[in-house]
């Protein structure tokens, strides 16, 4: 009972007190508008918490509202103070893009000048010194003329219809197939797939070995409306493995490249496809020497100062599969009806740019990524039959093809080992910074070490 009597007075105390919060006294002048602001506080105190009744006056909960406003006070000015480091973070990146492309020269045309370039162009190929200072140590693109390849053999040889036809009759080889032509690129996750915060996966080409014959007659057939497209894509440095019948038509290796460079090539690849093989943005640990034999490929180029622009998340990798068993048709050549998408197990996360620059739409890609859409353009080139194109490590490449009269694009790439050196510490520490703009998952701590190519 006595138990009772105290705490029926201490509530009658409280009551008295968290009323006289809110009640109205007869002060003057000032003093009024104190007396406000204390009812203003009670009302807020009462809406935050719920808990200051008649039947539970306890000083205590008032205690309570108040650490809870300061600490929502203390979460938004978190939140003030983030916007404001982000904003400051994005100008700064901003700036760095420009002074970076002016330091290299390489001012992007206009959108409207389809056939301007920005990359130096060049009528022989340079000299190792003169490579060396004005373009591997700066890290700038170089494209050279067709006088880079005209002693080649291929360049006569391989745009006809018949010579690689014939010269690999028997050779079997890796022909990498997808539904739309975009092997090594986002799609969306397959309906049924285990649960993850990205509604996209990063799909990976169906491999198969054919003879050569049947893959040049698949590739040429390839269309993204029959749900099949293939594209010798191997990377492996197929020239001198699969390809080695035909691989004396081309330079070993690039001798004014290799001499400035200080090694040979790591790996010497070949790539056939047709005008719907697209390779999405990506970036090698490689400096790399790519000629086009037959047809053309266009290149979307972004310094790697410009890494914040696409996006680099991870998502679960995937593969295409055959969805029904394959038939045979023709003898050896087999055809397959349809590929479906699976989410690899055990789950593997891959690092990849998530920006598409040619989106089904455009509203919808630029609001989600608005540091790609909104920056300066992307820099453009065109690589024609017989020209070589110099790339250096690191840089984000998109690819697209053109076919040539034998209905192939045809192209030859030197990989040559990147030096692991000072600039490519200053491109991770880059690449950790991370830039609240746009799609919202977080980048990948290790994004720096991942490599595909087109």
């Amino acid at each position: 009972m006595e138990m009772s009597g105290r705490t029926s007075k201490k509530q009658q105390r409280c009551e008295q007190w968290s009323q006289s919060i809110g009640k109205r006294r007869k002060f003057d002048g000032p003093l009024d508008a104190f007396d406000g602001v204390g009812r203003w506080i009670s009302r807020l105190l009462r809406r935050l918490l719920g808990e200051v009744t008649a039947e539970d006056p306890d000083p205590a909960c008032w205690r309570r509202a108040a650490a809870a406003a300061r600490n929502r006070k203390t979460s938004v000015d978190q939140t003030v103070a983030g916007r404001h480091r982000n904003a400051l973070m994005e100008r700064a990146v901003r700036e760095l893009w420009a002074e970076s492309r002016d330091l290299l020269g390489l001012h992007s045309p206009s959108p409207d000048d389809a056939a301007a370039s920005a990359v130096p162009r060049a009528d022989l190929p340079p000299t190792p010194l003169a490579f060396l200072r004005d373009h591997v140590s700066p890290g700038r693109p170089l494209l050279i003329s067709a006088a880079a390849t005209r002693h080649w053999p291929a360049a006569t040889l391989w745009p006809t219809e018949s010579y690689l036809t014939d010269a690999l009759r028997s050779t079997a080889v890796s022909l990498h197939l997808t539904p739309d032509g975009r092997a090594d690129a986002l799609a969306p996750r397959p309906a049924g797939s285990s649960s993850s915060s990205s509604s996209k996966c990063f799909a990976s080409a169906h491999v198969r070995r054919v003879d050569f014959p049947a893959a040049a007659r698949l590739i040429r057939a390839s269309d993204p409306a029959a749900g099949l497209v293939a594209y010798a894509q191997q990377q492996d440095d197929c020239l001198r493995g699969e390809y080695a019948a035909v691989a004396g038509n081309v330079d070993a290796h690039v001798p004014w490249a290799s001499e400035a460079l200080g090694c040979l090539p790591e790996a010497v690849n070949l790539w056939i496809g047709n005008a719907h093989s697209v390779t999405s943005f990506h970036k090698d640990h490689y400096d790399n020497i790519y000629a086009v034999v037959s047809g053309e490929k266009h290149f979307f180029l972004l310094p790697p100062t410009e890494h914040h622009r696409l996006y680099i998340r991870d998502y679960p990798a995937a593969s295409y599969v055959p969805a029904q068993a394959e038939q045979e048709a023709e003898g050896e050549e087999q055809q397959l009806t349809r590929l479906k998408l699976q989410i690899e197990e055990p789950q593997r996360m891959v690092p990849w740019s998530s920006v598409d620059p040619y989106p089904a739409s455009l509203e919808e890609e630029a609001a989600s990524f608005p540091l790609y859409f909104d920056g300066p353009p992307p820099i453009r080139c065109t690589v024609r039959a017989g020209e070589m194109l110099y790339l250096p490590s690191m840089w984000f490449h998109h690819v697209s093809q053109s076919p040539g009269p034998n209905g192939l694009t045809i192209a030859v790439n030197y990989w040559y080992d990147m030096q692991f050196d000072i600039k490519y510490a200053y491109f991770n520490f880059l690449s950790s910074l991370e830039i609240d703009h746009g799609s919202s998952n977080k980048p990948h701590a290790s994004e720096g070490d991942s490599e595909e190519d087109d």
